[in-house]
């Protein structure tokens, strides 16, 4: 017992001294070469633009705070991550920073340090991004953007976690390397629909948030070359990142190409949803910044993906809930609330007001397979960011204060099978659980226990 013993010491110590070393041999990369006698004006346009398409100003910018000066808190699985300083301040920044220095950080996941990035960086999506955009995003940082002087913050992972070594397992293993992934505009049908594969794959990695993760971390797709890609990521911060793929219900298959551009551009289309949340940050910053023909070609991109296997929800228009309504005929307490709280801005009919109040009949976040974000959103409400060409800022109330966790349930249940809405039922349950992370200081929210009338 005790040579077997023994052997298994020695084994575990062999295995982890091959990782140790695995880790830490050194990641060698090609060198980036500067453009020959670039126009640095427009280099620096062209970088400030893929610098809003790759929604550098999400991460690396805090609410009121100067531009690109990090400090912003990410919530990861390990810990809270903050966001570093990517401005050209040699001294906390990123102003000592070569071409190279840029490129390995930006597409490899390796700081000047030689320390492996967070994959909170979405290096791998990164890794699509030509060299010629690399050039131009570097010029930007470099000389598009004010300094700042502001000391990185310390990330909030407990040891070991802390290590460094373990990432740059992770980044070997399962990030690629832009050699490997370099984008072939060839594989798609025509330009447009090209551009917006880039554009979505690459500098938009829209990827890190909207498909799912393997245990490992990483997601199991990178294009549309594995079935799982945009087929729906995890909750974030409370609300779900939905499919993207052509499923008819709870994705884009019944969105125009024009709903998506609109909802890119404005946060809000004349015939489907209304974003907040995440989402809403991402267009505020990001996609409202794109001109016509780059949302055009995400779009096209976008409704060229095929519907998951999986389709759980369905929606087939159906007047028989309106009709009731109108008539005064609420046959359930889910009836009830809703003509009580929702009516007056969803209409009896569930088409609510285009672009104002999204209409609930065929919405695909309603038949979401998960309700997360319905629940979220009926407990917590929600605000419609300000955008150039959507200046108002609507919102929805909470009703936390007013709804016990059954009748959220029953509210939600009869939203997602009513007007030809066909979506799994929501459980008191369900609504106990996203109660429980909203924040505390109000107590109207905290309560579960409502009195019913």
């Amino acid at each position: 017992m005790k040579k077997f013993l023994l052997s298994l010491i020695s084994l575990a110590v062999l295995v982890f001294v091959a990782l140790l070393v695995f880790a830490l041999w050194p990641t060698s990369t090609p060198k980036l070469a500067p453009a020959p006698d670039p126009d640095q004006a427009a280099l620096i346009e062209k970088g400030r633009y893929l610098a809003d398409a790759g929604d550098c100003t999400a991460c690396h910018t805090v609410s009121g705070g100067k531009p690109f000066a990090g400090g912003l808190p990410i919530a990861s699985p390990i810990g809270t991550l903050y966001s570093s300083n990517i401005t050209p301040d040699k001294a906390s920044g990123i102003g000592s920073y070569s071409l190279d220095d840029f490129d390995r950080a930006l597409r490899h996941g390796i700081a000047a340090n030689g320390n492996s990035l967070y994959p909170a960086m979405p290096y791998p999506a990164y890794a699509r991004t030509t060299d010629d955009d690399v050039r131009a995003l570097y010029a930007y940082f470099m000389h598009g953007v004010a300094p700042v002087q502001a000391e990185n913050r310390a990330n909030d992972v407990p040891w070991p976690l802390s290590m460094r070594w373990p990432l740059a397992i992770w980044r070997k293993v399962f990030a690629p390397t832009p050699e490997a992934v370099a984008f072939n505009a060839a594989r798609y049908p025509d330009s447009q629909v090209a551009r917006g594969a880039y554009l979505v794959q690459g500098l938009g990695h829209c990827g890190s948030c909207h498909t799912p993760r393997a245990l490992t971390l990483q997601e199991k797709a990178l294009d549309e070359s594995g079935a799982a890609f945009l087929s729906g990521g995890p909750v974030i911060d409370g609300w779900l990142a939905v499919n993207l793929r052509g499923n008819p219900a709870d994705g884009l298959g019944s969105w125009s190409k024009d709903d998506i551009v609109a909802t890119l551009r404005s946060a809000r289309s004349a015939t489907h949803a209304v974003l907040g949340g995440a989402m809403g940050d991402v267009v505020v910053h990001s996609t409202q910044h794109l001109n016509d023909a780059d949302l055009q070609a995400v779009a096209a991109y976008l409704k060229t993906l095929p519907a998951t296997e999986r389709q759980v929800s369905s929606f087939k228009a159906d007047p028989a809930t309106a009709k009731a309504l109108a008539a005064g005929q609420e046959g359930s307490r889910g009836a009830e609330l809703y003509v009580d709280n929702c009516a007056a801005c969803h209409r009896t009919n569930g088409q609510g007001y285009e672009r104002v109040f999204p209409k609930i009949a065929g919405n695909s976040s309603v038949l979401s397979e998960d309700p997360v974000s319905m629940i979220r959103l009926v407990l917590a409400g929600s605000n419609l960011p300000a955008t150039a060409t959507a200046p108002s800022q609507l919102g929805m109330p909470g009703f936390a204060w007013r709804m016990s966790d059954e009748e959220v349930a029953q509210l939600l249940t009869f939203i997602r099978s009513s007007w030809g809405n066909q979506a799994p039922a929501v459980t008191a349950a369900q609504v106990a659980q996203m109660r429980a992370t909203l924040p505390k200081e109000s107590p109207a929210v905290s309560r579960t226990d409502i009195a019913k009338p």
